[in-house]
């Protein structure tokens, strides 16, 4: 019961992080739009156009978590996990084709650059660092895939205005203006890198691909160190979300063991496998000479 409690409450401070960034992230981008019109600042308006694309991201990533944390169904028997990773997913495409249009706006301003409004800039970069560093700070208590990759989505405006704020203090000073689309470039390529490798891991674990093969490894070898067993193939493991992760396996025996010898195995190995924290596990037992269904 004390389990529940802990994970419903870890539930709740998952989905309020989210939500609470959601509408921060919303004002913001509002106040983005309008001052980088106002300052006519190209990597402010980049900025505003990427944060909406955040804004967009972290409200279906709300939705999504909602839902990740409903029971489990007849339909959906491993219950609503997989919803975060594909939230996770989504966030990433929109964040790379959220890149993709800066640099398309921002590559162009290099032959021709225009002055901002440097003392607008410099106000704003304050209040942006401040924001979503905020924001990230809020996040970063987070350990799903999903909170991750929005970490990286505001983690990526906090360089933004920082870029913003050098800009800024730069311009104050010199007649550069091209140095307002060359920060902009710089911290969108610095972000779709990681973004990408993030994406990357994503997609495996979509896929089914094991979540750690050293993991996975020192699983076969505790079941395989068992004197019982002879052994071990059909040996899933896989993750609902990126830190649920899901066990089964099928075991072959030296011998055709009794019902009690065959419950205190089954107590053994599960001792040994509570040290993985798996969510869910399945292992099936197999007797010499008998023909493994899955084969």
């Amino acid at each position: 019961m004390h389990s529940h409690n802990h994970s419903h409450h870890y539930a709740h401070d998952k989905n309020e992080r989210i939500g609470w960034t959601f509408f921060l992230n919303v004002a913001f981008t509002i106040i983005e739009f309008i001052g980088g019109w106002l300052t006519n600042s190209t990597a402010i308006m980049a900025d505003a156009v990427h944060d909406l694309g955040d804004s967009i991201s972290i409200g279906f990533a709300w939705l999504l978590s909602h839902f990740s944390d409903k029971q489990a169904s007849s339909a959906y028997s491993y219950g609503y996990k997989r919803l975060s990773l594909f939230g996770a997913l989504i966030n990433s495409v929109i964040l790379i084709a959220g890149s993709i249009f800066i640099l398309v706006e921002a590559i162009p301003r290099l032959s021709n650059p225009e002055m901002p409004m440097v003392e607008g800039m410099l106000g704003l970069a304050f209040l942006g660092v401040t924001v979503n560093g905020y924001a990230v700070y809020k996040l970063k208590a987070g350990t799903t895939l999903n909170e991750k990759v929005l970490t990286w989505h505001l983690l990526e405006d906090v360089l933004g205005w920082v870029a913003v704020l050098l800009v800024s203090i730069i311009l104050m000073f010199v007649d550069w203006p091209i140095l307002d689309p060359l920060l902009s470039i710089a911290f969108t390529l610095f972000i779709l890198f990681n973004v990408l490798k993030n994406l990357r891991s994503t997609v495996a674990l979509f896929l089914q691909a094991s979540p750690d093969k050293e993991t996975q490894t020192k699983i076969a070898e505790a079941l395989l160190s068992k004197p019982e067993v002879r052994e071990v193939h059909h040996l899933h493991y896989w993750s609902l979300d990126g830190e649920s992760h899901v066990l089964t396996a099928h075991l072959v025996l030296n011998a055709p063991y009794d019902v009690p010898k065959l419950q205190s195995l089954k107590q053994v190995i599960s001792e040994d496998l509570s040290a993985f924290d798996l969510s869910h596990t399945t292992i099936e037992f197999e007797f010499p000479n008998e023909v493994c269904r899955d084969d």
